[in-house]
């Protein structure tokens, strides 16, 4: 037994030795969408050797080892040994990128620990419906230290709308379940555009509308998150953008990004199509640029933001990973669709944004107490506060006893944005307009002088687009004066219509009324 022990070590010392070394020569590419089945891209040359998974929902799964292939020229070489991960990642995609978990406090960049019987952030996230996917060692990060977490928001209107809502209600469950937000605003970035999810190139603008836009959404954030001292902070891209060397960020970041990797990034690739600028092709960089920076200057370690960005956020962890050896992570929400199919935020008048000036906190309510019934539960989870409990209690309601349910949700919905007492008077006006009682007052008013005609007034309004879509909606019968049917596109309004206070209901369909006044 021992010269057969001794035979076998003989000849295993030196073919240890030939793998060490034909590792050392031939060191693996990039990781690219060329790899195993259903894998995505990261961000160009990364280190060999290197657990890095991503999760995927609650279903976990074994290891996975994927094929390479391509040329080693110009890679960087790190010959740490592959190592099984401790935690299971729980992509289907099976994606390795290199994160893990802080294993102690003293590797962490935020040292203040979380309390033990606190509910792990990353499972009200879970449980809310928030997650998508994220990089693995998340969880247990979110759950033994106060993390500071990041997401963008570009300055491309001065309001932004619903669809925005799931980021910005996720960084506030974030924050009340004890970490730290940083609201990006991309005084930077939004000179260029992000791509993602676009079909044209986005209209440029000039500085001082970034700056009107950026006042606009720092307010509307302030309603939803505490950017107090020590709570949270508010940071401007522009800050470490507007003033980069072009030559020196290339030498000094250029070589980190594959280019045949970033032309596999689903925001380059359905653009490619119909064309895209080499302006817009670079934001990528830069969006990984600002994780750096973020990592640098506050100890950011997570992103969180819509899957379309999965690619974008890859960039920035492995920047980080490889100019300062620390590991940061990343949250996916899921791109939120009606039940309908209609994406989340649009009507047929247009985008539902959050500016009052923009769209009425009764408008707003409205929007919310309409929306679809396989919906009430999925919004009350995402966009309301309420204990899960209660949530569940709504969403066991059935058929006529839904209307209950979604008056919660717009009631609740409307005052995170507007606050209580906006959120009362739309409840008032809503059950005035369409319960039979309430306060009238409170319902939406519009003045105009007396007589008029019926076809100008209903655009002048914006319950009608244009004259012809009011023609239309009269003679299909979607016209009413204090609720009798309107036939006739020439009629004239006259003050015989008026109740006591000098006004009348214009109502167009079940769901649109106005309250229209004389005036003088």
């Amino acid at each position: 037994l021992p010269s057969k022990l001794l035979g076998g070590l003989t000849l295993a010392v030196p073919l240890m030795f030939i793998l060490s070394t034909t590792t050392r020569a031939f060191p693996q590419p990039p990781l690219g969408r060329t790899l195993a089945k259903g894998v995505k891209s990261a961000c160009g040359p990364i280190y060999p050797g290197v657990s890095m998974s991503r999760r995927r929902g609650t279903q976990p799964l074994g290891n996975k080892r994927a094929k390479f292939s391509g040329s080693s020229r110009g890679w960087h070489m790190d010959t740490r040994l592959w190592a099984p991960t401790t935690t299971q990642p729980t992509s289907r995609r099976g994606l390795n990128l290199g994160l893990r978990s802080f294993s102690s406090a003293a590797e962490a960049p935020v040292t203040e620990n979380l309390s033990a019987s606190a509910k792990n952030a990353y499972d009200v996230l879970m449980e809310r419906g928030f997650i998508k996917e994220s990089t693995q060692g998340v969880k247990e990060l979110l759950g033994k230290e106060r993390v500071k977490f990041y997401v963008g928001f570009d300055p491309t209107a001065d309001s932004l709308h619903v669809g925005s809502l799931v980021p910005i209600m996720a960084m506030a469950q974030l924050q009340r379940n004890g970490h730290e937000p940083i609201a990006l605003l991309g005084g930077g970035t939004g000179m260029i555009g992000d791509p993602s999810g676009k079909e044209e190139a986005r209209q440029m603008m000039t500085l001082e509308t970034i700056e009107k836009n950026k006042e606009g959404i720092r307010k509307q954030l302030e309603r939803f998150i505490d950017l107090g001292e020590g709570k949270g902070m508010m940071v401007d891209n522009a800050e470490w953008l507007l003033g980069l060397n072009y030559i020196d960020f290339l030498r000094d970041f250029g070589s980190l990004f594959s280019v045949n990797v970033m032309l596999t990034k689903a925001s380059v690739k359905t653009r490619l199509e119909r064309g895209m600028s080499f302006l817009e092709f670079n934001y990528q960089l830069l969006q990984a640029y600002d994780y750096l920076e973020l990592y640098r200057r506050h100890k950011c370690t997570l992103q969180i933001g819509g899957d379309d960005q999965w690619g974008n956020i890859v960039g920035g962890i492995d920047l980080v990973r490889r100019l300062e050896q620390k590991e940061v992570g990343a949250i996916t929400f899921p791109l939120l669709t009606t039940a309908s199919g209609a994406k989340m935020g649009k009507t047929a008048s247009g985008a539902v944004w959050l500016s009052p000036d923009k769209y009425s906190p009764y408008d707003y309510y409205q929007y919310w107490v309409n929306v679809d019934d396989r919906d009430v539960e999925r919004f009350l989870k995402l966009f309301t506060f309420l204990p899960m409990e209660r949530i569940e209690e709504l969403g066991n309601l059935k058929g006529a006893d839904i209307r209950k349910a979604k008056a919660v949700l717009a009631y609740e919905a409307t005052g995170i944005l507007h606050g209580k007492e906006e959120a009362e008077k739309a409840k008032k006006g809503a059950e005035a307009a369409f319960g039979g009682a309430g306060d009238v007052s409170a319902i939406p008013k519009f003045e105009t002088e007396f007589p008029t005609q019926i076809v100008p007034l209903l655009v002048a309004t914006g319950l009608c687009s244009s004259k012809a879509d009011a023609r239309r909606s009269i003679a299909g019968g979607g016209i009413r004066i204090n609720g009798e049917k309107v036939t006739d596109p020439d009629l004239e309004l006259e003050t015989s219509m008026l109740d006591d206070d000098n006004a009348l209901i214009l109502q167009k369909g079940k769901k649109n009324k106005l309250r229209v006044i004389k005036f003088p």
